[in-house]
C-alpha cells in the first residue's frame, strides 16, 4: 500500500493520502500505518481514537487542549465529507490566526494532521458523516478550550452557514479573548511546550525526503 504526506500552506499541518483498493465487495484502505509514516519522517504516536457521527450542517469546533495536555490530531472522514480546518494559535507564529482548510472525504482517503498549538473544527457537508480522530494525548476536561468558529478575524470560508452548533461552541470566545498558552519557537518552528512536533521531524529528515511531496510504497 502507498502513503503520501504533503505539507500544507502552514508547513506544520500535513495532508496524508492513502490508496483505496476497490473490488466488487467495496473498498479497503489503511487509516494509519506507523511503519510507513516513520519512513516518511513522521514519528508521532497516538494514544486515543475517537469516532463522531453527524448530519449535514453540523459544525464542531474550534477545539483544542491547553499545554501540557495539548493534543495533536490526525483526522479522517470515513463516511461522507467534511470541510476540515486547523487554526494556528501559537503566539509569535508568522501564521498566527491563519488557517489551513481541506475537504476530507471517504472517497479521497485523505487525512489532516493538526498539531499541538492549533485549534481544530469541521463542518459536515453530507448526512451520516462519520469522522475518525487519532490523538497524541488523552482528553482532559480541565484543559479544554475553544474559539468561536465564525470569529471575523479568522476569515474562515465555511462553505455554508451551519445549521447545528452546540451551545458550548456558540459561547466560545474570539481568538483575541481565548485561553491559550502556546508560543512559537522561531528556531524550530514549533510549539515550545511540546518535545516532538512533526515540523522538527521533517527538518531532521530533510536530507532523506522531499518536503514538497513524500511517499513510500509497502509490498
Amino acid at each position: 500500500m502507498s502513503l503520501r504526506i504533503k505539507q500544507c500552506e502552514i508547513p506544520e499541518v500535513l495532508e496524508f493520502e492513502s490508496d483505496l483498493f476497490h473490488d466488487d465487495r467495496g473498498y479497503f484502505t489503511e487509516f494509519h500505518n506507523n511503519v510507513a509514516a516513520l519512513q516518511l519522517g513522521f514519528t508521532r504516536t497516538f494514544v486515543q481514537d475517537n469516532l463522531s457521527r453527524s448530519s449535514r450542517g453540523v459544525l464542531r469546533g474550534l477545539h483544542y487542549q491547553l499545554s501540557p495536555q495539548a493534543q495533536g490530531k490526525l483526522v479522517r472522514c470515513v463516511t461522507g465529507a467534511i470541510f476540515d480546518v486547523g487554526v494556528d494559535i501559537r503566539e509569535g507564529s508568522p501564521s498566527f490566526g491563519k488557517h489551513v482548510a481541506r475537504e476530507l472525504t471517504a472517497e479521497k482517503g485523505n487525512s489532516l494532521w493538526i498539531p499541538e498549538g492549533f485549534a481544530h473544527g469541521f463542518l459536515c457537508l453530507t448526512d451520516n458523516t462519520h469522522v475518525m480522530y487519532k490523538f497524541t494525548s488523552p482528553w482532559v476536561s480541565h484543559a479544554e478550550a475553544a474559539i468561536r468558529y465564525d470569529d471575523p478575524s479568522l476569515a474562515i470560508p465555511w462553505p455554508f452557514e451551519p445549521t447545528s452548533v452546540n451551545a458550548k461552541d456558540l459561547d466560545a470566545p474570539s481568538l483575541s479573548n481565548a485561553r491559550s498558552n502556546f508560543e512559537f519557537d522561531p528556531i524550530h518552528g514549533i510549539e515550545v511546550n511540546k518535545r516532538d512536533l512533526n515540523a522538527t521531524n521533517l527538518t531532521l529528515a530533510h536530507d532523506h525526503i522531499s518536503l514538497d511531496r513524500i511517499s513510500v510504497s509497502l509490498h
